[in-house]
């Protein structure tokens, strides 16, 4: 993987070898970035915002494009994460082209991985970085269907890999079976040079929206589990196949974190209201007042047990906090479908910071 983390050091070593150590500063910010929480801080307003123009971007899927489908309001468009500790280095999208020169970015998980993909598409294609979809196959299993995008001037493919539980579902004759302990798709994940995973928005479907008629977990099939601990059973398995198929020295792994729905304005205090429909601005501070979701501790507790010394390393895109408070972000009713969405994202809007702090863990 050609990942040139340091990229300005060669610079900044000239400028102290000519002008007496000049790069001190620019050393301090290093290693203040390192240190710094990034996913700790507060929304604030920046009228340099957006950071792409959403009518310039074809490879927005109409769910999200929310501009086009009428959303009247342009002001969740003007705001930028601020971290408490330290400053973000600014989203420079022909230096993430640069570094990422000839590496394969697979996005890995349900719609909200195609949400975050397609940001990433938009943020590069505003350096001149057409994105042609090359190529859209099915996997192997009608779940499952590849996009795979190539910037061909910069020899990068982004590719979407829509995976609803990262873990299989097969049909067998009594049916289709969530194998909570199976993960064939491993191949295809390896073929990548940067892999972003996330799961979790269909752990909790039932009925006609549940794609799955039987649980398979330890060698035994049940009608249903408790939905919490198949959640737990499957990121184990995922992160077993991590730890066993992945070297550290030539991919790096991030999960995405537990993207936040808005359906209940009690979750941030306001009774009565039911959807993000009325939504307009975020959350001052940088506290949510729900709290920490449990599924996002059930993630970390998988995360961070080393299991042994060749444990897989995985970085924890930690988007949870930062995005509840942005319950002004989703389409609700200005979309495609016509449905209130209060689980995706506007694009423009939220995955941009999603892909703003990658590209900033990139760097570290």
């Amino acid at each position: 993987m050609k990942i040139m983390k340091l990229k300005n050091i060669v610079f900044v070593v000239f400028v102290c070898m000519v002008s007496g150590c000049l790069s001190a500063s620019i050393n301090e910010s290093f290693v203040e970035l390192k240190k710094c929480n990034i996913y700790e801080g507060k929304w604030v307003y920046d009228e340099s915002f957006p950071l792409f123009d959403s009518s310039k971007c074809s490879a927005i899927r109409g769910q999200f494009n929310c501009l086009k489908y009428g959303r009247p309001d342009h002001q969740f468009l003007k705001y930028r994460w601020q971290p408490n500790a330290c400053n973000l280095p600014r989203f420079d999208a022909r230096d993430f082209l640069a570094r990422m020169k000839g590496n394969h970015i697979m996005f890995v998980g349900d719609s909200v991985s195609e949400n975050h993909g397609q940001s990433l598409i938009c943020l590069l294609n505003q350096a001149g970085a057409p994105a042609q979809v090359v190529e859209a196959v099915s996997g192997r299993t009608p779940n499952n269907l590849v996009t795979n995008v190539k910037l061909e001037a910069h020899g990068i493919t982004i590719s979407i890999l829509l995976s609803h539980y990262l873990v299989d579902i097969e049909n067998e004759k009594i049916g289709r079976i969530l194998k909570l302990d199976s993960i064939k798709d491993g191949n295809t994940w390896k073929q990548a040079d940067v892999l972003i995973f996330n799961t979790w928005l269909w752990w909790y479907r039932k009925g006609p929206k549940q794609p799955w008629d039987y649980i398979e977990s330890e060698g035994k099939i049940v009608k249903d589990m408790d939905r919490m601990e198949a959640f737990r059973r499957g990121l184990t398995t995922w992160k077993n196949w991590a730890d066993s198929n992945l070297n550290p020295s030539k991919t790096k792994v991030f999960f995405q974190g537990i993207s936040p729905m808005h359906y209940n304005g009690e979750d941030w205090n306001a009774r009565g209201v039911k959807d993000c429909s009325r939504e307009t601005t975020p959350l001052e501070g940088s506290t949510y007042p729900a709290g920490e979701p449990l599924a996002l501790k059930v993630l970390k507790s998988v995360l961070y047990r080393k299991t042994s010394s060749t444990s897989m390393p995985v970085s924890l895109l930690d988007i949870t906090t930062l995005s509840q408070l942005r319950k002004d972000g989703h389409p609700s009713k200005y979309n495609n479908l016509g449905g209130m969405d209060c689980t995706h994202w506007c694009l423009a809007g939220i995955p941009d910071t999603w892909n703003h702090l990658l590209y900033t863990e990139l760097l570290r």
